[in-house]
């Protein structure tokens, strides 16, 4: 009799795994909420089954890190998405070769997961389309545990990771386009507020410490934030940092506003070193 119970409960959990993939044993529901509260919520998506276990093991060392979920298509990574809050997820880059518009979907349906994709080479083209699309780290496959974990820990945390490598491709990709952006007529016309906010952001402040600065509310300032994407061609905060970088914004704004350097001008290299 206690053989058939046992039978009966493993094929109960089995039935609930299709869905998503491979599901951690974290539990469902409230209770499983309430756990993934003390720490990192981590998806692994990945069609190698032996690759999501692996990483299953490095993270389950970490007292602050959980793997809430596991995925082993895309398909089932949007199902994971939709049923587990998310903090991060760990993706292999395979899974989505040749679907265009992926990141920009996962972005869509977890707006707060952020995204770390692992691919097997490094190529200009592919990594700065990563980037641009929202993606928050591209790393290697090969990639130690211990900067695996590390890296988990900084994206989480709100901030970019990106090796000298990918920021040189990064860097060039903009200057390709700096004929259209340097022209005088196409410069867009930003408010001191929107220059307050991107000052901030160059010097590596959260949407909560800036919206403390300013004395607003952080939902203001992201409201903000998506007004001066869109006047300026950039997507997210790595690409505004670039951009006044290359445009040298805030130096010309306090030379033509005669603000104050120490509450406009980024200090040096802050927005791109503190994320390697």
């Amino acid at each position: 009799m206690a053989d058939n119970a046992e039978s009966k409960a493993a094929s109960a959990e089995m039935a609930e795994e299709p869905a998503i993939g491979m599901v951690n044993g974290a539990g469902n529901g409230t209770a499983g909420a309430l756990a993934s509260a003390t720490g990192i919520r981590v998806i692994l998506a990945d069609s190698q089954a032996i690759y999501r276990v692996g990483l299953r093991k490095v993270f389950a060392l970490e007292d602050d890190i959980r793997v809430v979920a596991q995925a082993e298509t895309l398909s089932n990574l949007y199902a994971a998405l939709q049923r587990y809050p998310t903090d991060v997820v760990v993706l292999e880059g395979q899974l989505i070769s040749g679907t265009v518009d992926a990141i920009p979907e996962l972005v869509r349906r977890a707006p707060d997961a952020k995204l770390i994709v692992q691919v097997v080479e490094s190529d200009e083209m592919n990594t700065v389309e990563l980037y641009r699309r929202g993606v928050r780290g591209v790393v290697p496959r090969s990639i130690t545990p211990d900067l695996l974990v590390k890296c988990v820990r900084k994206i989480a945390e709100g901030e970019t990771w990106i090796d000298n490598q990918s920021i040189s491709w990064v860097i060039d990709a903009y200057r390709s386009q700096a004929t259209s952006l340097t022209n005088p007529r196409v410069q867009p016309k930003l408010s001191k507020k929107e220059i307050a906010i991107i000052g901030c952001i160059t010097r590596g402040m959260r949407n909560k410490e800036i919206a403390y600065q300013i004395g607003t509310t952080e939902q203001v300032i992201k409201n903000y934030l998506r007004k001066v994407y869109d006047k300026l061609g950039v997507s997210d905060r790595l690409e505004l940092a670039l951009y006044c970088l290359h445009h040298q914004l805030l130096s010309k704004y306090v030379d033509e506003t005669g603000g104050d350097p120490s509450q406009i001008v980024p200090r040096a290299a802050t927005p791109l070193g503190a994320k390697l």
